[in-house]
């Protein structure tokens, strides 16, 4: 009788750890199985993520020229055309970054940003006569590019760390205009987003085509080239017509 229940607690004891064996190999698969799913998701996304990178980068040198050209045109020192640029480049991804939960913020983390945005002042700051020389129609231009950059940086930043569209599209926006709005801020004028034709709006109905691309199943490139061609033709052509939206009776 000892013998058998000797046996039997043996069997018992070895039955649950063959239980806890099975159950770890099961855990170790589902996660070798999720890392390479993680793995194959990092090499699908890499081209878009290298895309995303670069408009960031080349939006990031626009927007730190016209900052750096604000502040020459309003006769700031060399300290004062580097904040400017330095503002206007990475401010609205800054608060971005910040309100998504991608902390540190990217522009901050990567030395890139900011030596992109140093760039852009130095450049104004030290051909500043050139600079002031070109007209203003390819100033507009150049404005324009940027905004539609930014918005679409935005959004797609947004889109990968799961926000909803519709907030993607608002945080699209704000990454376009909140550098600008704080340039104005700091040369203490009017935020040019509060008074010019069409110009947040530009953002945001770029950003919400981007939205639209990929529910109709566009690549990411090609939604964004469609989200960034449509904002930027939309500001140039509010410029060109003097689009305005409404404003509050007898003003």
């Amino acid at each position: 009788m000892r013998r058998n229940a000797r046996q039997a607690s043996v069997s018992r004891v070895r039955a649950a750890g063959g239980g806890k064996l099975r159950a770890c190999a099961i855990r170790d698969n589902l996660t070798a199985d999720f890392e390479a799913a993680r793995a194959r998701a990092r090499v699908m996304n890499k081209g878009d993520n290298k895309l995303l990178f670069a408009v960031d980068l080349a939006g990031t040198l626009l927007f730190a020229i016209e900052g750096a050209t604000a502040a020459t045109a309003g006769n700031l020192d060399l300290l004062g055309v580097m904040v400017l640029a330095f503002a206007t480049a990475l401010a609205g991804g800054i608060i971005r970054d910040l309100l998504i939960g991608a902390t540190p913020p990217a522009s901050l983390r990567d030395w890139r940003y900011a030596a992109m945005a140093f760039t852009g002042g130095a450049i104004v700051f030290f051909l500043h006569r050139y600079v002031l020389a070109i007209p203003g129609p390819a100033l507009v231009v150049l404005d324009a590019a940027a905004l539609a950059l930014f918005a679409v940086a935005g959004t797609e930043k947004a889109l990968e760390f799961n926000i909803h569209p519709f907030i993607a599209i608002l945080l699209g926006g704000m990454t376009a205009v909140g550098g600008g709005t704080l340039r104005d801020i700091l040369l203490a004028r009017v935020p040019l987003v509060l008074r010019a034709e069409v110009y947040a709006t530009a953002a945001l109905a770029g950003s919400a085509l981007l939205i639209v691309g990929r529910k109709l199943r566009l690549s990411a490139t090609q939604a964004a080239v469609v989200g960034g061609t449509f904002c930027f033709l939309l500001r140039l052509v509010s410029v060109w017509q003097h689009w305005n939206l409404p404003k509050a009776v007898g003003n």
